[in-house]
């Protein structure tokens, strides 16, 4: 899952983005490492720039995706952030820290989980180990925000 995510770093943030390499947001990119584990079922959309926590829980649910606390994150897992003012923030545990598409880094990009981001970790939820075991070494990449 880390290296589908990694492999979009540097494509432009774009609201609503959905292709890597063009532009992508924040569930945009999970959509992606989502789509290259075969979960093609459930992409979220038509959603504000401020979210709707119980709306984004509900879709990670029905794509498939399982719940576990913010402290058992794992490389792989998707993160939920809470921003403050309405703004929540979609991000895969990677072995450095997250990768994300941030409207303010206007990119995807990756860095470290510091004191900063890790206070706004809010939840967490894991790719099922079914779905993760049938695509080893078969990431798939595209072409090549919400927060």
């Amino acid at each position: 899952m880390a290296a589908a995510a990694r492999a979009c770093v540097g494509t432009p943030f774009r609201t609503h983005g959905r292709v890597p390499g063009r532009g992508l947001d924040c569930v945009g990119l999970v959509a992606h490492v989502g789509r290259s584990l075969g979960l093609s079922a459930h992409d979220e959309t038509g959603y504000g720039l401020t979210g709707n926590g119980a709306r984004l829980e509900a879709g990670l649910a029905r794509a498939g995706l399982v719940p576990v606390a913010p402290g058992q994150a794992r490389v792989g897992d998707v993160l939920l952030f809470d921003l403050g003012r309405g703004l929540l923030h979609l991000a895969i545990r990677s072995e450095h820290g997250i990768i994300h598409a941030h409207r303010g880094l206007g990119r995807v990009a990756e860095h470290r989980l510091d004191g900063e981001w890790q206070a706004a970790l809010t939840a967490a939820w894991r790719f099922p180990q079914e779905m993760v075991a049938g695509t080893a070494g078969a990431v798939k990449t595209g072409e090549a925000r919400h927060g």
